[in-house]
């Protein structure tokens, strides 16, 4: 766990002479008067750059992102001082855009949430930093915002989804299930025990070299398997979920990720090709690898619902799962939790997919719904801390794993 304060020396670039010109530059518009509650979210935990003003009704008033994904892919994955130095060139510039676009200026603001945890290191300090500018300039009340939960909550900005709810939430760095019971109050089902499934899409991309591929030059490695798996056969390789024996609700994508590499090794002697070039079974091994990854998930998921519904923590006949993340915006894996939901009279929502990956929105939500809950807000920043490793709620995936619920067989007919 890392401390940072107010001063802090973060940012080399820009330097914090800038900053102050900047937050000089500011029009206000003194006879301007709001009714609604205003929260400027910002959001840096990874490779994105965003920030968005919401009222409490939910209207987005204005927002901005800077994507750093073409940039990581050339490199292969996302070097965090790179995307530390990127954040820093761009933040200035993401939240003027977005509160210019809001047509709000920090003094009437609410409130500022930020992510603050969990997160690459680099990355939430350039964030963490120039909150804590914008905090101190205008005496307005911080709130640290945990990033999981911001993407649990997403879905309260676009429906109207009442506590409790089950939330599975897959992305390149997370992967979890949790009852979500009230704004801060989460009890985690399960986690992957290694990695998280689209950091496992995007290596296996990686090892096939798609981004060689015509089709594929310009996706992220989870896209490029998706788009390719619609022209494979997924039963020309029998990939078997991970963890079948476990009857919890914890995932694990590393054995599968090894399994494939051999695989891919094995076919390259086959055709005769070096590393480095397209096989021509690439389609069929994405197919393949694609199919795996949504049933382990889709059973996971489906032994989580089972278990709520025995506990009496979800309504039998109106329960929701809700589905965010990066990795939610895979049709296919969407198409197997529908089988799920179909199957336990559950329904499944999804946030549309602008708000599935990692955006300024979802945290400036998450700030509305903590001041409306009077929860977390902070009038003294001083020792303020992000926490790049950062536990959801209060886990009881051991208790899911001594209830060994027996999930039935589901036809994943996708």
């Amino acid at each position: 766990m890392l401390i940072l304060n107010k001063t802090a020396r973060v940012f080399s670039n820009p330097s914090k002479r800038k900053i102050y010109e900047y937050l000089r530059s500011f029009n206000f518009h003194p006879g301007k008067v709001f009714l609604h509650k205003l929260v400027l979210g910002i959001e840096t935990s990874c490779d994105d750059t965003a920030a968005a003003v919401v009222d409490e009704t939910g209207n987005v008033l204005g927002e901005a992102i800077h994507s750093q994904t073409e940039v990581h892919l050339k490199t292969g994955g996302i070097i965090p001082p790179v995307a530390q130095q990127l954040h820093r060139e761009n933040i200035q510039r993401i939240v003027q855009e977005a509160l210019s676009v809001s047509k709000v200026s920090p003094s009437e603001l609410s409130a500022i949430a930020t992510t603050i945890k969990p997160g690459l290191a680099l990355s939430l300090g350039v964030g963490l930093s120039f909150s804590l500018q914008l905090v101190d300039k205008f005496k307005k009340p911080f709130i640290p915002i945990h990033h999981m939960e911001a993407h649990a909550l997403t879905i309260r900005l676009t429906n109207k989804v009442e506590f409790p709810f089950l939330v599975l939430l897959i992305s390149g760095g997370h992967c979890l299930l949790a009852l979500v019971r009230g704004v801060s109050d989460f009890l985690l089902l399960g986690k992957s025990l290694d990695i998280a499934p689209g950091d496992m899409l995007d290596k296996v991309a990686r090892r096939l070299s798609l981004i060689k591929h015509p089709e594929c030059s310009t996706m992220s490695g989870g896209k490029a398997i998706e788009h390719l798996a619609k022209q494979g056969n997924k039963l020309h390789f029998d990939f078997k979920p991970p963890m079948q024996r476990a009857k919890n609700c914890d995932f694990s994508f590393t054995g599968l990720q090894h399994i494939i590499d051999k695989t891919v090794m094995q076919k390259e002697k086959e055709e005769g090709i070096e590393k480095g070039q397209i096989l021509s079974s690439a389609a069929d091994i994405a197919a393949a690898v694609q199919h795996t990854t949504a049933c382990h998930i889709a059973k996971r998921t489906h032994r989580a619902i089972l278990f709520c519904k025995q506990k009496a923590l979800l309504s039998q006949s109106n329960a929701v799962l809700v589905v965010s993340g990066g990795v939610a915006s895979n049709l296919y894996i969407r198409k197997a939790l529908e089988i799920v939901a179909n199957a336990t009279q559950c329904t499944l929502l999804c946030p549309p997919p602008k708000l599935c990956t990692d955006n300024g929105i979802m945290i400036a939500w998450n700030g509305i719904e903590r001041l409306r809950a009077g929860l977390g807000i902070l009038y003294d920043t001083e020792g303020i801390r992000y926490e790049p490793k950062c536990p959801l709620g209060i886990d009881i995936s051991k208790e899911v794993g001594e209830a060994a619920i027996k999930v039935p067989r589901l036809k994943m007919e996708i």
